[in-house]
């Protein structure tokens, strides 16, 4: 129960220029206080530091741009995504400040995934170990078993926990 908890009443701006993605995000987040948005221009609007956490499409709403304002916000950003769901894409997430990267296709695990976020950050610890855990199968099945030769060095950091040398290695 106190993991429900962690989430009540947290203000969350999602951003999705997919209707159904905005309408699916708000019946599983029901127990927080939700801002939406569908635009990039709307998002920008709506984003400010009252803000517990923002929950970001990549594509159709420039996501990399939201990311940015969000890590200067000191804000915890959460990437979703369906056409961008590559490796690339996975460690630029991480490396401009993204707290978790979730293909949409996952998003019925969104509550729990954000309870992780938020005990990680409560904890001090890197939200991407979790990823590690979380993802580390889906990314195998995915992308096949060594989907992660295309980045090594920067999962080898990740794996162990050198989350400062993960986000300055070069791709």
């Amino acid at each position: 129960m106190a993991e429900k908890n962690r989430l009540h009443g947290k203000k969350i701006l999602i951003v999705d220029d997919e209707l159904d993605v905005l309408e699916s995000l708000e019946e599983v987040l029901s127990g927080c206080e939700l801002y939406r948005a569908s635009s990039f221009d709307e998002a920008k609007e709506m984003m400010s530091g009252d803000l517990d956490m923002v929950i970001l499409d990549i594509m159709g709403v420039n996501g990399y741009a939201l990311l940015d304002m969000a890590a200067k916000m000191n804000l915890l950003a959460i990437m979703l995504t369906a056409h961008a769901l590559t490796l690339d894409d996975t460690v630029k997430s991480y490396k401009k400040g993204a707290a978790f990267f979730v293909p949409k296709e996952k998003m019925a695990d969104i509550e729990s995934i954000l309870m992780d976020v938020l005990a990680a950050r409560e904890k001090g610890e890197n939200h991407w170990q979790k990823w590690l855990d979380r993802m580390g199968d889906y990314y195998e099945r995915r992308f096949g078993a060594n989907w992660k030769d295309s980045h090594k060095d920067f999962w080898e950091a990740l794996e162990q926990n050198d989350w400062r040398l993960a986000s300055r290695l070069r791709d």
